[in-house]
């Protein structure tokens, strides 16, 4: 079909051509006809020819007549090739106008009182030069259009594609209302996050949109539908005042109305005090172990990278130890963070004293021992100091102060007792804050991923800042028990920066959902991969002396390029969803704008005042942090006493 078209039109054109200029020569014969004879340019056949035509026929109608003639020219110009076929559109539409009134005014001249020669020779010149006018400017307005596609440079028509456009909502859904251009209009859509528990990644550059955009609503609605929630609020307190106002407008609509608390490290007014190290919720060793690596980690996350190395693995071993000793010592009492960085400060010969009375952690320590009595301090400073330097960075009296208390305990999604807990943060003192909000996240999700619990959604702003262990297993494993972990990260290189190239990969791999905003480099170039290909028209256009010809074929292009990624802005969202077994969705892949909050009334900005939990006392976080020291002095002295007086422990006494 297309080489018929080709093949069909040149031919057209030239006929109409043709039929054009016959006419124009017998319009100019039949009205000038006085003229000619003066001039003896009269033919007597065309006379014979011409008396045979009705008078107000084609020929002889002096307005159908020229409009005819216009028409078979402007036909005959389509596909032409001008020579001015580089000018703008703009200049070929002001020279078919020029050329038109040139043409329509040339009538004037016959009716303007000049002598018989003057009028013929100027209406033939008016008409002659208006026909060419249109044909130049007609031929470049057909040529332009021809190669419309070249005139947009950045394909955009070309590269939409069809988007979900039905709300499919459920009871865990994310609902976000957006829109999206297709065949150069703008189209209503839904991003519909129908299936949270599979993992939902935001990326996106500072000033993308994802926080305002997509984070926010994903709070908005899961608290709205009943989630038990985790809010790591990087930026305190830009998603803790959300989340406060959705529980007020919505805890109703929980069976049992959840409590709202806060940890937050320098707004101790309002924030809730409870004990991340509480020993309810670590049931055995390998719980230890693993809030020590958490801490550790994110103390140092240099470290992150050498897992397993001699020199990273030894110092949270000797803090797994102190842990559980003090989880095991008269039922947990001293078992809290300020009390193992107190502990760990103790002298080399006690402490190793202490910690062999446990069967666990005699074992735990038993090459620091070692190393101790054949006086490898060099060796014993190495692994055991890097710990020690760590945890003294937490020595803080209002830490101590919110580590040790219980105001709340820390299963979340417990049917009796739900909970919207958001541990806040502080982008100038993250690097000592961050492991102690990883902390408490860490505590969180070990009691989440077990059965019998409410639907729990996290929220994790700026993931990256915090060392969350546990989280590749968390989200592979935890989506039958309902829980719906969104991550929010700026680039995914930041990601492989902090949790390493291979745990990177991982929770990229694994996440169901993925929402990018602007990103570039190898995030861009990730992403445009994932999303696939698309079957574009690709145009030519070849312009030869005679004619032009256009050809069309179809390949499959990136559906969203690496550069139409850079380039976005804030707002626009490109990304692929997951669907469910019982309602599929055929439109997984989405590149849009999505409307802002504020558009609708119920999204709007929150404006409730969070209340004080308690009004600061002065001199009481103070006298509560010696107080801390001197329960350490006292379990050592006590515990020290016990050994000596008990003849069957004497062996157990570590001498320098």
């Amino acid at each position: 079909m297309e080489g018929n078209m080709q093949n069909g039109w040149p031919q057209t054109r030239l006929l109409a051509g043709g039929i054009g200029m016959a006419l124009l020569a017998l319009h100019f014969y039949f009205f000038l006809h006085a003229t000619l004879m003066r001039w003896h340019l009269d033919w007597g056949f065309a006379d014979r020819f011409l008396k045979g035509l009705a008078p107000d026929g084609l020929v002889g109608n002096f307005t159908a007549s020229r409009n005819w003639i216009l028409f078979l020219f402007l036909v005959a110009s389509a596909g032409s090739k001008p020579k001015g076929f580089a000018r703008p559109l703009g200049h070929a539409i002001l020279l078919l106008l020029l050329g038109l009134a040139v043409y329509y005014a040339s009538s004037l001249v016959l009716v303007s009182g000049l002598s018989p020669s003057c009028c013929a020779a100027g209406y033939f010149s008016g008409c002659i030069a208006g026909l060419a006018a249109c044909l130049w400017g007609g031929s470049g307005i057909i040529s332009r259009l021809h190669s419309g596609n070249f005139q947009e440079v950045f394909n955009r028509s070309h590269e939409s594609f069809p988007q979900q456009e039905d709300r499919i909502e459920n009871l865990y859904s994310v609902n976000l209302p957006s829109r999206y251009r297709f065949r150069g209009t703008m189209r209503k859509s839904w991003v519909n996050i129908t299936n949270p528990f599979r993992g939902l990644l935001v990326v996106g550059t500072p000033g993308s949109g994802k926080s305002y955009f997509i984070v926010r609503e994903v709070i908005r609605q899961h608290i709205r539908k009943g989630f038990s929630m985790l809010i790591y609020d990087f930026k305190y307190d830009d998603l803790t005042r959300i989340a406060y106002r959705e529980f007020l407008l919505h805890r109703d609509r929980f069976a049992v109305p959840p409590a709202f608390h806060i940890v937050q490290f320098d707004d101790l007014a309002r924030s809730s005090r409870c004990n991340p190290l509480d020993p309810a919720s670590m049931r055995d060793v390998t719980d230890a172990a693993e809030a020590a690596r958490t801490i550790l980690l994110g103390l140092n996350q240099q470290w992150i990278r050498r897992q397993g190395d001699f020199f990273v693995e030894s110092p949270i071993h000797f803090v797994t130890a102190l842990i559980w000793f003090l989880r095991s010592y008269q039922e947990g009492k001293f078992c809290t963070l300020p009390h193992v960085v107190e502990f760990s400060r103790v002298p080399y010969d006690k402490l190793f004293t202490l910690l062999r009375t446990d069967p666990v952690t005699e074992a735990l320590v038993h090459p620091f021992v070692t190393a101790y009595l054949h006086h490898a301090m060099e060796q014993l400073e190495g692994q055991i100091a890097s710990a020690t330097i760590s945890l003294s960075r937490l020595a803080s009296p209002p830490l101590y102060y919110l580590l040790t208390g219980n105001d709340c305990s820390l299963d979340i999604a417990n049917p009796l007792e739900p909970k919207i807990l958001c541990i806040g943060n502080n982008s100038q003192k993250s690097s000592t804050y961050g492991p102690v909000a990883a902390l408490y996240l860490t505590a969180v999700t070990r009691t989440l991923n077990t059965r019998g619990n409410l639907k729990s959604s996290l929220v994790f702003d700026e993931f990256p800042t915090i060392y969350l262990h546990g989280i590749d297993r968390l989200m592979a494993t935890a989506r039958s028990n309902r829980v719906a972990t969104t991550l929010a990260v700026q680039d995914l290189s930041q990601l492989r920066l902090y949790y390493g190239r291979e745990l990177a990969e991982v929770i990229l791999n694994i996440t169901g959902n993925i929402i990018s905003g602007q990103v570039s480099g190898e995030t861009g170039r990730h992403l445009s991969e994932r999303f696939g290909r698309i079957l574009q028209e690709r145009q030519t256009v070849s312009t030869h002396d005679s004619s032009n010809s256009v050809t069309h074929s179809s390949h499959l292009e990136q559906a969203i390029p690496m550069s139409r990624i850079a380039t976005m802005s804030t707002g626009e969202f490109v990304g692929t969803v997951s669907d469910e077994l019982d309602r599929p969705q055929e439109q997984k892949v989405f590149y849009c704008r999505v409307d802002p909050p504020g558009k609708n009334k119920d999204r709007q900005e929150p404006v409730a005042e969070i209340p004080n939990r308690r009004e600061p006392v002065p001199g009481l976080i103070q006298e509560h942090f010696l107080a801390i020291r001197k329960d350490i002095t006292d379990l050592v002295e006590k515990e020290m006493e016990r050994i000596l007086d008990t003849p069957t422990l004497a062996s157990l006494i570590v001498k320098p």
